[in-house]
């Protein structure tokens, strides 16, 4: 069993350049940190390159023995996007998606230039658990799917259902143009308690800075927003998503 203790390895030095995207799209690549994620990914059937693991903690491991590294917490620090290191962190091949995967989905959200790790990750997490058939990260500036904080707060639901890229709104008209598009937002007419959901159905959330763009809402065939009291202005993001997959989706 290989034993790696030095930050200056070189194996090291390659797994640190995957806390940066330009390096995780040149190598396919991505990092799980810590037990749950590389158990959770081990489950879903991602394919795990090498693990790094503390010398004590190589037991819990055995699933993967044949590509543990026994390391030190300087190294699993050095490789770690956290503040304080895990336990385990782990190279792993993304699983890529197409439009091919959104062939016979009936329920899909589709999110605008979604900037924000935290509340990507979260939302699919959110979207798994309402009943999505899949997401669309719509856009040129969308964040990154496999940078660590989003792998992080997905809390493993990153690989249980496609979540495709479109670019152009060109391939986004081809893909929805059969189905029922579902803006929201917030000066929108007609209540989501009031609205009956017909399949397939596409609804789009546009990013909380900047909202959905212009293109996106003359592109809907329905506008809705969620009452709430008027002394509130707006629901952060990936509560409104909840909120909004949960009444039309179950």
């Amino acid at each position: 069993m290989l034993e790696i203790t030095s930050v200056n390895n070189e194996l090291v030095k390659e797994t640190v350049k995957l806390q940066q995207k330009k390096y995780r799209d040149k190598e396919n690549k991505f990092l799980l940190e810590g037990e749950k994620s590389v158990k959770e990914a081990f489950e879903a059937g991602i394919d795990i390159e090498h693990l790094f693991v503390l010398k004590e903690k190589s037991g819990e491991y055995n699933y993967l023995s044949e590509k543990l590294i026994l390391t030190n917490e300087a190294v699993l620090k050095k490789i770690s996007t956290t503040d304080s290191a895990p336990e385990v962190v782990a190279v792993a091949f993304k699983r890529n998606y197409s439009l091919k995967d959104l062939k016979g989905a009936k329920k899909v959200v589709l999110l605008e230039n979604i900037k924000d790790l935290g509340n990507l990750g979260t939302i699919l997490r959110t979207s798994t658990a309402f009943g999505a058939d899949a997401v669309v990260l719509f856009g040129m500036e969308c964040a990154d799917l496999y940078n660590p904080k989003c792998v992080r707060s997905s809390v493993g639901n990153l690989w249980k259902i496609p979540v495709v890229y479109i670019k152009t709104f060109d391939e986004l008209q081809k893909t929805f143009l059969n189905f029922e598009r579902v803006a929201t937002l917030p000066l929108a007419k007609d209540y989501l308690k009031n609205f009956k959901v017909h399949e397939p159905v596409l609804v789009m959330f546009g990013s909380e800075a900047d909202g959905l763009s212009e293109t996106l809402v003359k592109f809907a065939t329905k506008k809705i927003k969620i009452e709430m009291s008027p002394s509130v202005e707006s629901l952060n993001l990936s509560v409104s998503c909840a909120v909004v997959l949960y009444k039309l989706f179950l």
